[in-house]
């Protein structure tokens, strides 16, 4: 059994059904996964890193489904929103406003002691929600039990001053922390207790960042292979970070010089990945 060389320097076994897991998300049809699968394993060697198996299964993906292959790098999409965190809080905020929440992104609010720089707040009848964005460009960074503990206090400071606000006295309020990698197990431990909730790239079961995106069909336009890293870096700075957002600002793309063939390639293509053909 051939081994792959993780992220983090360390060894593990090469796992086929591993890869057909995360290429069954991606919503590649059954013979497409196996075609990858046999054409990876054809080409493995001892120690390939597993970032050179993520490009070969993508390359493989893209020949066949631009669907599939946009929805297998979505990991990779959220860490290209970088930089800045911004990106990522539109992300978030549009993500909460699919759960039918009002949401105001990037807003400074006085608390009970001082001010306070809020990623995100949403509102629905009943309840408010406070919403920190821990954005990470290297996937194997984790957000601790110290982000944890600065959240909460931060949240219980913007709780007391919100419950003195008039109309806002009986609301129940919730702190969330939103990252795109994921939490250690002290970070998680100290959430559940508190009350925090915790949100990363694979947890919670069923209702992660990563389901939250699939389910809303909210992939960023960093899923795109048919716009240029510094198109998308434009696009990002003007804030159209979703490919839905994309389909609706065209004009945009006309902005970047591009041909009305190139524009409607890059429509196919959001359109695929977003599920909306």
């Amino acid at each position: 059994m051939k081994n792959v060389i993780k992220r983090n320097g360390e060894k593990d076994q090469f796992d086929a059904e591993k890869l057909r897991k995360s290429l069954r998300r991606s919503g590649a049809s059954e013979s497409e996964i196996e075609r990858v699968v046999e054409y990876i394993t054809g080409q493995m060697t001892d120690g390939m890193s597993t970032h050179m198996l993520y490009k070969l299964a993508y390359a493989q993906l893209r020949q066949k489904s631009a669907k599939a292959a946009g929805r297998y790098r979505l990991k990779k999409a959220i860490l290209d929103l970088g930089p800045t965190g911004f990106p990522f809080e539109l992300l978030v905020g549009e993500l909460l406003k699919e759960k039918g929440f009002k949401v105001q992104v990037g807003i400074i609010s006085r608390g009970k002691c001082v001010d306070h720089e809020l990623d995100v707040v949403a509102d629905k009848p009943g309840l408010r929600v406070m919403v920190e964005c821990k954005f990470h460009n290297d996937i194997r960074r984790k957000s601790d039990v110290k982000v944890s503990l600065y959240i909460q206090s931060r949240f219980q400071d913007m709780k007391s001053a919100w419950e003195k606000e008039a109309g806002f006295e009986n609301l129940n309020y919730e702190g969330w922390i939103v990252t795109n990698t994921r939490f250690t197990e002290d970070a998680l431990q100290y959430g559940n207790c508190s009350g925090l909730k915790l949100v990363s790239w694979d947890y919670p079961v069923g209702d992660s960042l990563r389901d939250m995106i699939d389910k809303a069909g909210f992939h960023p336009i960093t899923a795109l292979h048919s716009i240029t890293n510094a198109e998308k870096n434009y696009l990002l700075e003007n804030e159209i970070v979703l490919c839905r957002t994309l389909l609706k600002n065209s004009d945009m793309l006309r902005k970047l010089g591009k041909s009305e063939k190139q524009i409607e390639k890059i429509v196919n293509e959001s359109i695929q990945i977003t599920d909306l053909a």
